[in-house]
């Protein structure tokens, strides 16, 4: 009898659902949910799908480290990305600088690094965030690591597509800038993501569950990706193991 699926093979499984379709995956390497969840998709394509985990011996072809990861987005040839934050707002800007006035913040965060240009060359951006908090999902980041989209004269190959949190799903409208629920995490209900949800978004009349990972889904984690999980995310694989 398969063990039911824990709340971090959900995110991981929702994660790898909007890499479907996609040639090349690239993920940092302070990013285990979004990393297990592009193992699972390449899994789920028999190994097609070419992933790079930065950070990573065995799933990085890279010698010049991001400058080549760079090129190579800019070229084309990454058609999905992740972009997290300390803060994310209503029209998909992330904040990775930190909060309390720029330059001076009194909280710092990791830095942008190449988040904005990643978000302007890779076509397929997925926000994530586990924590579904009012603090870090806010109506204005204090700072636009990447913004969410662009004025129409602006050239532009990507943007958001959606944002995953820890209690739901939300899909991106990039032409009104705004985000819509589109499913609820078993463990929660739509009024508690509304009261955890620092932005204005739009709700359907009804709003799905979030499904449980199937038993197939299941047995890749636990199975043959789990080693290959714990190589780059030591710590988080044996999260996922308790």
């Amino acid at each position: 009898m398969t063990t039911p699926a824990s709340r971090d093979e959900l995110l991981i499984a929702v994660l790898a659902g909007y890499l479907e379709g996609c040639r090349h995956v690239a993920v940092g390497a302070l990013s285990p949910f979004p990393g297990s969840a592009a193992l699972l998709a390449r899994a789920r394509t028999g190994g097609a799908m070419r992933v790079t985990v930065q950070g990573s011996r065995r799933l990085n072809t890279f010698s010049d480290g991001g400058r080549e990861l760079f090129d190579c987005a800019a070229q084309g040839r990454i058609d999905a990305f992740f972009l997290g934050g300390g803060e994310i707002d209503g029209q998909g800007n992330v904040n990775l600088v930190g909060t309390g006035g720029y330059p001076n913040s009194e909280n710092r965060y990791a830095g942008s690094f190449g988040s904005a240009y990643m978000a302007f060359v890779v076509p397929r951006i997925i926000l994530f965030r586990e924590e579904h908090t009012a603090r870090a999902l806010v109506p204005r980041v204090q700072f636009i690591s990447a913004p969410g989209t662009s004025p129409p004269n602006v050239w532009r190959r990507g943007g958001p597509v959606a944002l995953v949190t820890g209690k739901a799903v939300f899909a991106f409208d990039r032409e009104r800038a705004r985000f819509t629920l589109a499913s609820v995490h078993p463990w929660t209900d739509a009024t508690d993501v509304a009261a955890s949800t620092g932005f204005d978004y739009d709700v359907p009349a009804t709003v799905p569950a979030t499904p449980w990972p199937d038993a197939a889904t299941l047995a890749l984690l636990r199975g043959p990706l789990s080693p290959q999980i714990a190589e780059v995310y030591p710590r988080f694989a044996a999260r996922l193991a308790a």
